[in-house]
């Protein structure tokens, strides 16, 4: 079992890790924004990419444009802010009750 466990807590520090690239993702997309940047340069198209569809998805299901201001990647940093003080703390402590 404790194979099992061993795996579990190397699973919880992967989510750890992809949780805060993505938060700090988030943030870089945030920056661009602010600024006038080459929507043709590859960086700013893989920021766009690969968060556009859950910024998106938060656009559609609440009105976070208050002002001409977006606050989905508030909201988005909120939920994962969430995620890693719960989903990885209950991993964490699931992988020790297995070992």
């Amino acid at each position: 079992m404790f194979v099992f466990s061993n795996f579990m807590m190397a699973l919880t520090g992967i989510i750890d890790f992809l949780l805060t690239a993505y938060m700090w993702i988030i943030i870089g997309r945030a920056v661009i924004s602010w600024v006038n940047a080459d929507p043709h340069n590859p960086i700013v198209r893989f920021l766009f990419e690969v968060t556009e569809p859950l910024l998106g998805r938060i656009r559609r299901i609440l009105p976070t444009s208050i002002g001409g201001i977006d606050f989905s990647p508030v909201i988005l940093i909120i939920i994962i802010m969430f995620l890693q003080s719960f989903l990885v703390p209950t991993l964490r402590q699931f992988a020790h009750g297995l070992g």
